[in-house]
This record gives C-alpha cells, sequence and structure tokens, in this order.
C-alpha cells in the first residue's frame, strides 16, 4: 500500500492508530461511495463492520496512494 508523509504522520494520532491496513484496502476495493475532490483526489466510503464505524480513505489522484484515513461520524449514505 503505497502512503504519503502526512498519511503515516496522522496514523500515530490516538484516534487513527486502530485503523488496520485490510481495512483501508477494503474501502478502496469495495467502496459504498466515491465522490472526486475538485483539486483531483478522490474520497471512498464504506462501512468496516468489524468496528462499527464507516471509514473514509482519501487517495492521491493516481487512484492508489493513500492521503488519510479515518472514521467518518458524519458519513451517511446516499
Amino acid at each position: 500500500m503505497k502512503t504519503t508523509s502526512y498519511f503515516r504522520l496522522m496514523r500515530n494520532r490516538p484516534d487513527r492508530t486502530g485503523i488496520r491496513d485490510e481495512w483501508i484496502c477494503f474501502v478502496i476495493e469495495h467502496p459504498e461511495k466515491t465522490v472526486v475532490q475538485s483539486d483531483g483526489r478522490i474520497k471512498k466510503w464504506a462501512h468496516i463492520q468489524d468496528a462499527g464505524k464507516a471509514l473514509r480513505v482519501i487517495l492521491l489522484e493516481d487512484g492508489e496512494t493513500v492521503h488519510n484515513a479515518f472514521f467518518d461520524r458524519s458519513y451517511k449514505e446516499s
């Protein structure tokens, strides 16, 4: 999994240390929702059953480099 230095830094936050790599890969491969931002970055969401929450993953424009990942309490399925 390719990641940015920002992702690696943010991953050390207490609210993100429990996010598993396999959950990030699951969101990338099986998103419930995908949105392309105006800057070209790609947001993907999926519910993670083991965590009981929705995980948002932000990818760079290449569609494979993870820039951010966090549990999104405001996520609503569309």
